[in-house]
């Protein structure tokens, strides 16, 4: 029996799926280093204790009824004034809307900005974009970006778009790269909104950005995170952050996420959002009000989190050019941001020990799975051409002791093709 048209065409995630596969092998029995989801493993990366605190002594409290529908006051100032210390932009509480992490915040931009058949340009590969346009019927305006630029999408790429789209989507540090907006660049793609939106009429609905900063304060070594509204301030009544406790806190599962934009933009969103009661819990709200302004808190949870971060993906980065200058067809970019590691890893083409030739790149990456037990989440699944040799590594769930052996396992599963 057909059922609605979306629900037919719909295409549950890539990432999700496989992440279910791989966790269902280990439950299993099998070794795998699962570099798939960009989760955490709570026994490695616990959320800081004062938070995980806060939320236990707002349960005991019995702050268990409705939270506000834009978010709780007391969080709603938090995050004002956070907000104006990382970043030094002042947002007004009417200007904030809070929900249960970045997802419904994403989709309600995407249902308050598109109607059916307007135009959304977004970047490949990106985390997700290509569905929520489907979600809305928009068109799809689509850039794979490569790595001359970090596969981050430029001014030039964009400008031949621009007079007609309707939403701009981009991510930075983005998932699934970890690779970051240069300030030039980011500005250069504002000053386009910018010209763009000063050419419409009254009349004409606006351009508007949609920008996910979830890994903003995820950045390493001189690498700086930038945003278009301190770059460009005339991007104010245009730009729409969506921003979260999720990843730079460790706390996916705390579902506790806000969206910074123009006040009229904020309003619609958080209608749309009353009648899919995507709210952040209420004990959770309190718990993340009071955390947002214990800044020596946040700094020493900080400074440990992405110590331990960055060792992993820089362990890994240099094991796999240590391979590439080994002449093994492998390499991978210079960590920047975020807990993803960009490999490429080009085997499509070769035999196997046992006569069998990787045509494909799903050949490659189940053999990877296979031989290595390494399991790594293709550029493909995020839109890029399903013949793209790159990668998305995280690792969320890595054990600092097991990457000399998971580089080994995987040296000796390339080195055995021929």
């Amino acid at each position: 029996m057909k059922l609605s048209h979306l629900s037919e065409t719909l295409i549950g995630s890539e990432i999700v799926k496989l992440g279910g596969e791989i966790k269902e092998k280990i439950r299993q029995g099998h070794k795998i280093y699962n570099f798939t989801i960009g989760d955490f493993d709570p026994a490695i990366f616990p959320i800081p204790q004062q938070l995980e605190d806060d939320i236990v002594e707002a349960y005991r409290q019995h702050l268990t009824n409705y939270p506000l529908a834009e978010g709780n006051l007391d969080l709603r100032e938090s995050i004002a004034a956070f907000t104006q210390q990382t970043a030094g932009l002042q947002y007004g509480l009417d200007e904030i809307l809070v929900a249960s992490g970045g997802r419904p915040l994403i989709y309600a931009v995407f249902r308050a900005v598109c109607d059916e058949d307007d135009s959304v340009l977004y970047a490949v590969p990106s985390w997700n974009n290509n569905h929520y346009t489907h979600f809305v019927k928009g068109k799809h305006i689509v850039i794979e970006a490569g790595e001359a630029n970090n596969f981050m999408p430029t001014a030039e790429d964009i400008a031949p778009h621009i007079q007609e789209i309707s939403l701009l989507a981009l991510c930075s540090p983005q998932n699934p790269t970890g690779t970051t907006f240069r300030k030039e660049a980011l500005a250069a793609i504002c000053d386009l909104v910018i010209a763009e939106n000063n050419r419409r009429g009254a009349d004409e609905k606006k351009l508007y950005l949609l920008y996910d900063q979830m890994y903003g304060q995820l950045t390493y070594g001189d690498i700086q995170h930038h945003d278009p509204v301190s770059l460009r301030p005339e991007m104010k009544p245009y730009t729409i952050y969506i921003d979260a406790i999720s990843k730079v806190f460790a706390a996916t599962g705390v579902r506790v996420g806000w969206s910074l934009g123009p006040a009229r933009v904020i309003a619609k969103m958080k209608a749309i959002l009353t009648h899919i009661g995507a709210w952040a819990p209420m004990a959770e709200q309190k718990a993340t009000a009071k955390f947002l302004k214990n800044q020596p808190a946040i700094d020493a949870f900080l400074q440990h989190f992405k110590a331990e971060t960055e060792y992993r993906l820089r362990t890994i980065y240099d094991g796999f050019i240590a391979m590439q200058q080994k002449g093994l067809p492998v390499t991978a970019i210079a960590p920047e941001a975020a807990i993803y590691l960009t490999v490429k890893i080009d085997l499509a083409g070769k035999t196997t020990a046992e006569g069998t030739v990787l045509q494909t790149q799903a050949d490659v990456t189940s053999y990877i799975l296979d031989e290595a037990k390494i399991a790594l989440v293709p550029f493909s699944a995020f839109g890029a051409a399903k013949t793209s040799a790159w990668y998305r590594l995280s690792i969320g769930t890595c054990k600092k002791e097991e990457i000399p052996a998971m580089l080994q396992s995987l040296q000796s599963a390339v080195e055995k093709l021929q």
